[in-house]
């Protein structure tokens, strides 16, 4: 009588327990590059984290810790709960540069765009030269801020500047752009919405090249003058861009630092003082860090609004695509 054996290869070496018996292989050979699969992405993404770890979430950490404190330093402060928030509330100098900072952005964010609309629409058409016509006037965007601040203040010195030089060529008498406290506001406006139309031009060019042909060619044949045409037609389909426009503008204003700190340094006085300078000028300047870190927040909570408010305007724009 034969008795049955049990042969065992080592392709059959697996116990019923799912185990691996001594002498058979070691296991799923798809364990290892499944294994890679999982780890790469987070070794692609992990040069970004820590990147995000050290120059963005530590120093937003440290300014909401600093925000409690009072402290003249970067060192040890003493711990003041709410009282910088609190002298917030009766700041006079904090209300002037928010006042400031509203003056600012409204009479750059219009203007900007009005003027950038406008060169938009001209040098969307067949013209001589629209090549380097659209270059002309973007170039101030990718200038730096501190060149910008550098040149205007020599073309706008009051007392060698080429401005007053031109004027007086006229028999007029020198204007004291930078150094009157009536004025210099309205000098860094228009020194910024030179800076800023290039931007709102290229943005409307690109949205005016969407806008469909036959809608124009229509209108034209139902006799539409174009004024018309652009108010009926090309305006109302414009409508996602502007929004988008209006709050990265208004984000972009309310960031303004460096043309202002280079021009007046925020003043004369406090006329031109915005809130991102009063932050610096708190911190460097008045050497009150724990202040300077609430009027930081502050400025974070405001920032974050607008940045909610595109993040609303760029889905509508997507839905109307």
């Amino acid at each position: 009588m034969s008795q049955s054996s049990d042969v065992t290869t080592p392709e059959m070496a697996t116990t019923r327990t799912g185990r691996t018996t001594p002498g058979s292989p070691t296991g799923d050979p798809d364990a290892t590059p499944r294994r890679r699969r999982l780890v790469a992405p987070y070794l692609f993404v992990s040069p970004a984290a820590l990147l995000f770890l050290a120059f963005s979430l530590v120093p937003i950490v440290i300014a909401v810790t600093l925000s409690f404190q009072e402290t003249a330093s970067l060192g040890d402060g003493e711990w003041v709960g709410f009282d910088n928030f609190e002298t917030m509330t009766g700041d006079g100098l904090l209300r002037t540069a928010l006042l400031n900072t509203l003056v600012f952005t409204v009479g750059t964010v219009p203007t900007a765009m009005l003027i950038g609309l406008g060169l938009a629409v001209a040098l969307n058409r067949p013209l001589p030269g629209r090549s380097l016509l659209r270059a002309a006037f973007f170039v101030p965007m990718v200038a730096a801020g501190v060149v910008v601040g550098v040149v205007m203040s020599w073309i706008f010195n009051g007392d060698y500047g080429v401005l007053n030089n031109f004027l007086q060529v006229f028999g007029l008498e020198r204007v004291p752009w930078l150094t009157s406290p009536s004025i210099a506001m309205f000098t860094l406006i228009a020194v910024v919405v030179w800076t800023r139309i290039g931007f709102c031009m290229v943005i409307y060019m690109g949205a005016l090249q969407s806008v469909p042909s036959e809608l124009q060619e229509a209108a034209a044949i139902d006799g539409a003058s174009p004024w018309t045409r652009f108010r009926r037609v090309t305006w109302p389909l414009l409508g996602p861009t502007t929004s988008i426009l209006v709050i990265l503008n208004v984000v972009f204003s309310i960031q303004a630092f460096d043309v202002i700190y280079v021009m007046t340094g925020g003043g004369p006085g406090f006329s031109t003082t915005v809130l991102i300078q009063y932050v610096f000028r708190s911190a460097f300047a008045d050497a009150r860090m724990g202040y300077a870190a609430a009027l930081g927040l502050l400025l974070v909570a405001i920032l974050l609004v607008f940045t909610l408010l595109r993040q609303r305007a760029n889905r509508r724009a997507e839905e109307l695509l």
